[in-house]
């Protein structure tokens, strides 16, 4: 083993868990934000109530089972005049958002991509990725 390859193979090591984690955390917060465009949309747009075009296609007990508009309503939020411009900053959002994630994602491809041809030239440094965790110098 190469004195610097240790050091190289764990520095990627730790650098690709911490984008694995920040994908995950990007990915999180872009589902927040989808969550939240929904439900403002839906409190812009009501959907429609469930079951009343298909009523006479399903079986009885299934009909009876379908959720009156009134529960599903109250899930919704009430639309107030100033939510309006919230749907356009939370699409502004959710595109930056998806942006940053791109660029993580990138940034994870070419670490690994580091990482595996820091492998290949060196061998004998994957056992050490195997034996030990990685450690923060």
């Amino acid at each position: 083993m190469t004195p610097g390859g240790d050091h190289a193979v764990r520095s990627l090591r730790l650098d690709r868990r911490a984008l694995r984690a920040e994908c995950q955390r990007v990915g999180w917060w872009r589902r927040l934000v989808r969550a939240r465009l929904d439900l403002a949309v839906a409190a812009a747009a009501r959907p429609a109530p469930l079951g009343e075009d298909v009523a006479f296609q399903l079986p009885l007990d299934v009909t009876l089972g379908v959720p009156r508009m009134g529960e599903l309503e109250r899930l919704l939020p009430d639309l107030q005049p100033s939510d309006v411009p919230a749907i356009d900053r939370l699409r502004a959002l959710d595109e930056q958002l998806a942006l940053y994630e791109q660029g993580v994602t990138e940034a994870l491809a070419r670490t690994t991509d580091r990482l595996i041809s820091r492998l290949a030239d060196h061998p004998a440094c994957a056992g050490d990725v195997v034996a030990t965790p990685p450690v923060r110098r």
